[in-house]
This record gives structure tokens, sequence and C-alpha cells, in this order.
């Protein structure tokens, strides 16, 4: 049972300051942009992620578009021309967005922008309150969408916002957003990266996220890619909704009656395919949208990537010789157990080799099954008096995919071994009619894999481990005097670091973490008022560290729905978080 009374959120954008950091041979990084400390005892949306890293060189800005009205389904197009100032290649270009909305009454929207059909960016939109209209802003680094940026485009901008009466109940607020570019110039310091030649959107029929209503549901993609591809990517991201936006918390099908809740069990995966053969996999991400569960327990603090989902990257490169031979191939992707539904939408980035039209290869090894087999364990006693007990869901999945390409600097053999696993554990205590509605739940979902390059005499390692940890305390209880009460708890996080080596030395580290943990109480006396939240407290706390990047680290706390403390840099003072 979801308690979802009407609410609001409000705030007010600081500005940025600039911190400069510099590599350890004592050359100029790129500029790091934290934002300025946010406003103590503001209920405004913050979060503690840096903004994205810039060049020093000065951009071009491309306005998308201005004070864009949301009141409908209807998606709003726009279009965009290159900065005649700033030709490409760049040395880096960010997509920037503020949103703002209207003071009243609204549900959290899905907000999701393209061009050209690829995907800038997906996320999801905060709620107000009637007497607070919250303000955010958002940024992603879309230098690898480099080859959409190079000539004119029509841009779509798909945010579906509900503005009228519908059981008796007025959403009245209007959601306004600006989105724009920022092309930054190549220089001697910043010099433009390697970026992909061809970026091939993977979409709906419509040209935006498709819907996988069951797992057998696909959105696809024909390719006829370049016969010189070398490298191949897949940037993909599945967005749970309806009966599926809890899915952390479906049980399987015998026992959605007894413990009333969502079926499927609590395991969803993306599965990716390549002419119907399995080549590739990414965990679904367990976002908590701002009226999720409780909407009182994301204010002032949003759940991790609420505001900007991260999509997963895919590599595709041990195909990318049979994606290279000329002939037509399909791209497909599906959810695995999706329940209605799943929205999902992709960018497929391609990189050639340069020096040659031609490439040849093929595929050496792919072990990945087409679907994994989760091992479900129900322990569940139902009587007249409700069903109490535990469910389990595991999965593991250890597969190698491997190829090959002569090219024009010679053979070249992509080799990816991979770990996924998935565990999630479960306790329930549901009487009847939800009078009591006791879950937890405790998820763990990590992938680990170690892709080997031989390129000649150069042997790259690239080690990765991404996680998503997820513990959710959920009651829900009619007390005897009838009145109501629900307690949440939960602990969000999303983990990433990776380490790589040329020929056995290492020469590169990252580390990320991001953690929000929350907790809010619900009340309605038994004469049916609601008494508003108490016990109210949110965390989050933010970290990275790079052997390039350097060490960033702010931690923020909200109490009662305003923010109470902002601390930078603890965690980049621990010598444990120094290199390796």
């Amino acid at each position: 049972m979801i308690f979802h009374p009407p609410l609001r959120l409000v705030t007010l954008l600081s500005a940025a300051t600039i911190v400069s950091l510099w590599m350890p041979n004592g050359s100029r990084a790129q500029v790091v942009i934290v934002p300025d400390t946010p406003q103590i005892g503001s209920s405004n949306p913050i979060t503690a992620q840096p903004l994205v890293p810039r060049p020093h060189t000065k951009p071009c800005v491309v306005q998308l578009f201005q004070n864009l009205a949301f009141d409908n389904f209807t998606p709003a197009t726009f279009s965009y021309a290159p900065p005649a100032s700033c030709p490409g290649p760049w040395a880096k270009v960010v997509f920037t967005a503020d949103f703002t909305v209207q003071e009243g009454t609204q549900f959290d929207r899905t907000a999701a922008f393209y061009l050209g059909h690829a995907n800038i960016y997906y996320g999801t939109t905060a709620e107000p309150r009637s007497t607070l209209s919250p303000s955010w802003h958002v940024e992603r680094d879309v230098t690898d969408l480099g080859a959409i940026f190079q000539s004119a485009q029509t841009g779509e901008a798909n945010l579906g916002n509900f503005v009228g009466v519908s059981g008796g109940v007025d959403y009245n607020s209007i959601i306004f957003a600006n989105a724009a570019l920022e092309f930054y110039p190549a220089s001697f310091l910043s010099p433009a990266p390697p970026t992909p030649d061809v970026v091939v959107p993977v979409n709906g029929a419509g040209g935006d996220a498709g819907t996988l209503n069951t797992g057998a549901d696909q959105i696809t993609q024909t390719l006829n890619l370049p016969m010189n591809t070398e490298r191949v990517y897949l940037d993909v991201i599945a967005q749970s909704q309806i009966d599926d936006e809890f899915w952390y918390l479906c049980v399987p099908n015998d026992q959605t009656s007894n413990l009333e809740s969502c079926g499927n069990t609590a395991f969803r995966e993306t599965e990716i395919s390549i002419d119907g053969t399995p080549a590739g996999v990414a965990p679904v991400s367990p976002w908590i949208f701002t009226g999720g569960i409780d909407p009182y327990l994301w204010e002032p603090i949003p759940g991790v990537q609420t505001l900007d989902f991260n999509p997963y990257r895919v590599d595709l490169t041990p195909f990318a010789g049979l994606l290279a031979d000329g002939k037509t191939h399909t791209v497909a992707i599906s959810v695995f157990n999706a329940d209605s539904y799943f929205l999902a939408t992709a960018n497929l980035l391609v990189f050639t080799d340069h020096g040659s039209n031609q490439v040849t290869g093929g595929v050496l090894r792919n072990d990945l099954a087409a679907a994994p087999t989760p091992q479900v364990t129900e322990n569940i006693t139902t009587t007249a008096a409700g069903s109490t007990g535990t469910v389990t869901v595991g999965s593991k999945r250890n597969f190698t995919l491997s190829g090959y390409l002569n090219t024009s600097h010679g053979r070249v053999e992509t080799t990816i071994q991979e770990n996924v696993n998935f565990l999630s554990q479960q306790t329930f205590n549901v009487t009847p009619n939800s009078s009591t509605d006791i879950q937890d739940a405790v998820q763990t979902s990590s992938v680990d894999s170690t892709t080997s390059i031989r390129d000649g005499w150069l042997d790259t390692t690239v080690e990765k481990h991404v996680s998503y940890p997820l513990t959710v305390d959920y009651s829900f209880v009619t007390n005897p005097d009838g009145s109501l009460q629900q307690v949440v708890t939960i602990d969000q996080h999303f983990l990433t670091s990776g380490d790589t080596s040329l020929n056995g030395f290492p020469v590169d580290y990252e580390n990320t973490s991001n953690e929000v943990n929350a907790t809010d109480t619900l009340s309605v006396s038994a004469a049916g008022v609601f008494s508003g939240p108490t016990n109210s407290k949110t965390t989050q706390t933010y970290f990275q560290d790079g052997s390039l990047a350097g060490c960033y680290s702010r931690a923020l706390t909200a109490v009662e729905q305003v923010l109470t403390s902002v601390a930078d840099g603890q965690e980049c003072r621990s010598d444990q978080h120094h290199g390796k």
C-alpha cells in the first residue's frame, strides 16, 4: 500500500564555484564545477553530486528552448543548428536544463529530451506543494553524441503532464523548462577526445522511449553500419512504470493476493540481442521517483539519480566484426520479467577505423544464455489472520564474449568476462485488506566485468564494478482506534569503480559512491485528519575519486523537509580513498 497525500516542494538554484584541479604531472586538468553551498533551511530540491567538469576554453551556448510550458501529453518540438563560432570537434559538449514546477498539486513526471531521436536527457521531476514551487538544475556530459550535433536536427521534449481535475483532485501545476547545449572548443590543454563517428538511436515506434509491457516485448533498430566499424557500445535506460514502478517490492505470482503486491518476483534485468542472439546484459536501476512510497522522503533531497538517470553502457565490441559485414542487422532491447511496464531508450555508439574503409572479423566466443534463470525460494505461511514469512529471489550470470577484427593497425581481439549477480530477500507480515502491511526488502544487484583488448603489442585491461544496493523497510498499520500510521526507511546506493592497466602497468582508476538514506512517518487520525510527516530525515553522501580528476565529496542532511547541513571534502581527507 502506497500512501500519497497531496504535497509541494520549492527552491531557487544557486550559482557555481569553479575549482581548478591540477594533474599529477603539473598540467592543467579540466575545471571541476562544484555548486555553491546550498541554502540551509531551504526545501528546494538539492543533490550532492558535482556538476559536469569543464575545459578552460570559452563555450558557445546553443539554446534548445526557453520557458517551455508542459501542461499536456503532446511532445514539444524544437530546432537545433550547430554553433557556427565553435565548429567541432569539441573538447566537451554539456547538456544543461533548468526546471520549475508551479506551486500547487502535481505528480512527479517523466522528462525525456531527444535530438534527431537520440536521447540527450532522461529523468523525472520533483513534486510541488501548495506554497512551494520546486526549481532545479541538471547537467549531462553528451560529448559522445557529437556526431548528431554536427548537423541541423529536429528535437523533441517529451514531458507529459496532466493539468485539470481528475478523481476530484485539481492537478494545477504546470512544469516549465529551459535547455541548452554548451560546446567547448578544443585547445592544446583541452584536446578533443576520440568520440563515436556514428550515433544510432534505438527507440520505440514513435521515435522516443518504447513501451515494454512483458518480457517478450522488444524495442528494435535495424542497422547498416559502416564496413570499417571498430568499436560499438550501447547506452541504455530502462525506466519502470505503473505496475513495475516498485518492481523491487514485487513477489512471485502465486503470492500476489496473499502479500497484496505486484507480480513476476522482485527481479528485473535488461537483455540486449543482435539478430536474435544474446549480446549483453544491463541491470535495472531501482530509481525511486519523488512521489515514490512517501513523497516526504524526497524533500528536499531526492533519491539516487531521480532527477537525472545515468544510462548503463553495454560494450558490444566483440560483435563489431559481425556488424561491419555490410549486411543489415537488428539490435533489440527487452526487460526480463517486465509486468506492465517499462520504458526503454538507447543510443548505439560506433567508432570506425579511420585508417581503412573496411575491416573483417567475427565472434570468437559467446556463452551468454538467452535469458537468466532466477532461483525463487518461498517461505510464506498464510492463514485467515494473514501471511507472514520470507521470499528470496537470486540470479547469477557468468559469461564471456570475445571477438576479433583485422584493422589498419593489425588484428585486435576484445574479450569481456562478466559476472552479473542479483539477490533480493524480503520479509512480510500482511493481514487482510492491508490493515497491517509490513514489508522489508534487502536487494543487491551488481556487475563485475573485465575487458581485455589485445592490439598488437599493447594489452589493455579494464576492470569495472557497478552495484545498486537497496534496503526498504515499509510498515503500514491500522491501529485499534482506527488511526493509520506509515513508517518508511530507505537506503539507496549507486557504486562504481574501475581500474585500467596497460601491459600490466596501472594507468587509471576511478571510484564513485552515491548514497541516499531517508526515513519518514505519516499519520492519519481516526477522524481521517492527516497530521503531516514526522520524524523525517534524509541524508545524501556523494564521493568520487580518480587518478586524473582528483577527489570530490559532499554530504547533505535534511530534517523535517528542510536542508540542515552541508559538509564538503570529508571523504577526500580520508587516506583510504587516495590511490590504490
